[in-house]
């Protein structure tokens, strides 16, 4: 019997964000950059690949593409209320980044209302404690070949 494998949801997700310039093309987005060619600069992605990119990610509801100019037509991107969910993961991302991979000063600091450099934490919806893997329990995992 063939294998077949684990259906997940970071599977289904990482099908629309799981490659760099889609990533990268978030960042800049959240990071206020909306036009395609900063977008394009400040990723260094080529114009064929951020075309592709930003139609992925327009088309999946994560980026909403508006006309800011007619003549000639000019567009910015914007992210939609699916798209503003997945910064949180960008920001834990980046923190990962900056705490295990990045050799330097991170390149990009964010500032919570409060005034201190964001660290961000997942809490508990229900009791809004700190997550920590140790305190997890897989309640269901849906077996690929149950045997």
């Amino acid at each position: 019997m063939p294998h077949r494998p684990r259906q997940c949801s970071i599977a289904d997700a990482l099908s629309i964000v799981g490659e760099r310039w889609s990533l990268l093309t978030l960042r800049e987005v959240f990071l206020g950059v909306r036009r395609f060619d900063r977008i394009a600069r400040n990723t260094g992605a080529s114009r064929d690949i951020l075309t592709a990119r930003l139609t992925k990610l327009v088309e999946t509801g994560l980026l909403e593409k508006k006309q800011y100019e007619t003549h000639p037509p000019r567009y910015e991107y914007v992210p939609t209320e699916t798209g503003q969910a997945l910064h949180s993961v960008l920001l834990s991302l980046m923190d990962w980044g900056d705490r295990y991979i990045t050799r330097t000063d991170p390149p990009t600091v964010w500032a919570h209302d409060c005034g201190a450099t964001l660290r961000p934490v997942m809490v508990c919806e229900h009791c809004r404690e700190p997550v920590r893997p140790e305190e997890l329990t897989v309640v269901r995992v849906d077996q690929p070949n149950p045997e």
